[in-house]
């Protein structure tokens, strides 16, 4: 056989070949724009070469500690600086940073702690009642790292003698920090939501992080100038890879302590603040703010939402305010975003229903993504692309996880036949955009038919009284199950359960509208999503 004359004596070698990592893109815009503000965060100002030697120095302090390659960083941490410094300073020694959920309960910290074999621990003051429960629970005895946010009171008690800042300040901030061997290596660990049982361990690699921050550029249009106000935790999906993205481009980091009304448009309109991430709850929030929370914003924000799709009162309602709105869509075990609904301009002449039915699709794949369809998940084959036949949403590239920690049959059954099954049932349209139902466990069947629960919460949502909503299945002697509706009334407003049907009636085919009305608070997580397994189980007894 000829040999290949395109590799012959034409190697890799570290000139023409370096493992892709996002460490890189600080030390870059450190070098560049070294005087360029990075951080914000109450009336701290951090410039771009000081947050660079910070990370150095905490990654210089974690090598001390004996912290390296194959090691977990834990951290419970708000949208504060150390959490940004994590996610740099932690993989400069090889190590993997694993972000805690700061609404979690201690039962599950301390899986997750156990799970993840924690070497040392970041834990802010503010959930130590939290931690200290955790800790006592968790077989692993980490190194425990005290972080006081100086800026703003916490009314927490330290759990180390170890304080933060002490403990950076001993670190060197010229660290020869540590390029990954591997772009393969990891980076990071994020847990589900672990709805269904344990939690599962998601592994993110440098490969993965970086490319997601190119395609975040890119798909939000950040630059030099952008300021990005920190809604999104970043302990969900590494805040969607924006700690690595917006260090890329050089722009601004604006910290965000607690997601309430007054402090964000306090931030948008003192920090001139470009983009926001965040889920449709945050939207919520800006929309009922009272009169005296909110500001008068003179500049276009443009606002990355993702989590459910958001239902067109929403929608309409944040454009009106002013908000440039992008759908994006994916999981934590694609690094948060995969899809963005890419608007097509001539869509703008529609009508109002039309251009919103657009506007609550998923769209087309993110630019790192080599491959989103919609498939059946028995034959593996794809849905034809009518917007009307059901299948699995599935993904396949270099965004999706490594797989599952120490945890082989979750990762063979998510990755069967080649791709990456989301659990997320969806129709492919004849344009190429896909467009969410429903989770697969979240469809309800009564009496043979399939109703999307999304479908109808999106006409609920449409009634003026209606703040948060969720439809889930009715166990039902006759139908099998039937549709059971939660609703939260927004403050002031007033609706009768048969008031309410009457609206779904109005909006819907009959055996689609909900049997039952119920107000009441509606459960969400910390980064806004509703959780309907406990409603499924409130329907029960509804």
């Amino acid at each position: 056989m000829q040999s290949n004359p395109y590799e012959q004596n034409l190697p890799k070698n570290p000139a023409n070949f370096q493992p892709l990592t996002p460490l890189s893109f600080l030390e870059r815009t450190a070098t560049v724009t070294p005087d360029r503000t990075a951080i914000i965060h109450g009336n701290v100002r951090v410039t771009y070469a000081e947050f660079y030697a910070r990370c150095r120095r905490l990654a210089s302090a974690l090598a001390m500690r004996n912290v390296g390659p194959s090691d977990t960083v834990s951290v419970m941490l708000a949208n504060t600086p150390p959490m940004l410094e994590a996610h740099y300073g932690v993989a400069m020694t090889g190590a993997v940073l694993h972000t805690i959920n700061t609404r979690l309960d201690a039962a599950i910290i301390a899986f997750q702690l156990d799970h993840a074999n924690t070497k040392l621990l970041i834990t802010d003051r503010e959930f130590s009642a939290t931690m200290r429960e955790a800790l006592a629970l968790a077989k692993v005895k980490p190194i425990i790292i005290d972080y006081n946010d100086l800026e703003f009171s916490q009314t927490g008690t330290a759990l180390s003698q170890d304080d933060y800042e002490a403990f950076i300040a001993k670190g060197d901030p010229h660290f020869k920090w540590r390029w990954p061997n591997d772009e393969w290596d990891a980076i990071s660990l994020n847990y589900t939501s672990g709805t269904t049982g344990n939690p599962k361990g998601v592994v993110y690699h440098h490969r993965g992080a970086a490319l997601m921050c190119y395609a975040n550029t890119m798909a939000t249009g950040m630059t030099r100038d952008s300021v990005y106000l920190w809604t999104l935790p970043m302990f969900h999906c590494n805040g969607w890879c924006f700690p690595w993205s917006i260090s890329m481009v050089g722009g601004t980091h604006v910290c965000l302590r607690w997601v309430r009304a007054k402090a964000m448009f306090d931030a948008i309109v003192t920090h001139k603040v470009t983009h926001i991430s965040g889920a449709p709850i945050v939207m919520s929030t800006l929309l009922n703010a009272s009169a005296d929370e909110k500001r008068d914003i003179s500049h276009v924000v443009a606002f990355n939402h993702a989590a459910a799709p958001p239902p067109e009162a929403v929608l309409s309602a944040m454009t009106d305010a002013g908000f440039r709105l992008t759908h994006l869509y994916g999981l934590t075990e694609t690094y948060g975003p995969a899809t963005i609904n890419e608007w097509d301009v001539s869509w703008d002449d529609l009508p109002k229903p039309e251009r919103n039915a657009k506007k609550i699709r998923q769209g087309v794949r993110y630019v790192a993504l080599e491959d989103l369809t919609v498939m059946d998940p028995e034959t593996m084959e794809r849905v034809p692309a009518d917007g009307e036949t059901l299948g699995e949403v599935m993904f396949r590239g270099n965004i999706v996880m490594k797989g599952y920690l120490n945890n082989a049959k979750a990762t063979e059954e998510a990755f069967r036949g080649g791709w990456f099954h989301s659990g997320d049932l969806g129709v492919m349209h004849a344009d190429g955009y896909i467009q969410l139902k429903d989770r697969s466990k979240d469809i309800i069947i009564s009496g043979g038919e399939n109703i999307s629960s999304i479908e109808v919460e999106d006409v609920l949502y449409k009634h003026p009284a209606v703040a948060f909503c969720a439809v889930v299945a009715k166990p039902d002697d006759k139908w099998g199950e039937t549709p059971c509706a939660f609703i939260e009334l927004r403050p002031g407003a007033t609706a009768t359960g048969e008031e309410l049907l009457e609206w779904c009636r109005q909006g819907l085919a009959r055996y689609k509208v909900p049997r039952h009305i119920v107000f009441a608070e509606v459960p969400k997580t910390s980064t806004g999503k509703i959780q309907k397994f406990k409603l499924r189980e409130m329907a029960k007894d509804a």
